[in-house]
């Protein structure tokens, strides 16, 4: 049995997230930065429990403020992925209201947040950031592809 899910990437300019998708959906990563504009759209099929689901992947332009999101990006969501930048602490001191006003946005979707570039951060500054996380955060690198297929994963599991 096959289907399809819609999954959102959000967070702030410049966090990673077409990385983490670049590397979910192609095993690559490209060095050069690429503003998104608007949205991009990816696919990929993925086995999750004896299931085939498609991910649709999309890509949002990141913002400071998760309330710019179009709406129409936001419509027919199944779940997100929130990503933070551990060497840009901008991009988390807000975290909590931002994830709460993501849920009133899109009620009743799996939210997963992800800490991206824990290749940047020494170990022990990004154990010491994660705990003080509102919320638990998977630590992930676009670069040496650490804990990206698992988030694609576990979201997948998360909305079926």
């Amino acid at each position: 049995m096959s289907m399809a899910k819609k999954v959102i990437l959000i967070g702030h300019f410049g966090v990673g997230k077409s990385s983490l998708v670049r590397q979910f959906v192609h095993q690559q990563l490209s060095e050069e930065y690429i503003t998104t504009i608007g949205v991009k759209i990816d696919k990929k099929e993925i086995q999750v429990n004896g299931s085939t689901i498609k991910l649709l992947i999309w890509d949002i332009a990141g913002d400071d403020s998760q309330q710019k999101v179009p709406q129409s990006y936001r419509l027919g969501a199944h779940g997100a992925l929130y990503v933070l930048d551990l060497s840009r602490p901008s991009t988390y001191e807000n975290l909590n209201e931002e994830l709460i006003a993501l849920n009133e946005l899109i009620p009743n979707i799996p939210i997963s947040v992800l800490a991206s570039k824990q290749d940047l951060v020494p170990n022990e500054q990004v154990e010491k950031i994660l705990s003080e996380l509102p919320v638990s955060a998977k630590p992930t690198s676009a670069k040496s592809g650490e804990n990206v297929e698992e988030a694609f994963h576990q979201l997948a599991a998360q909305m079926l």
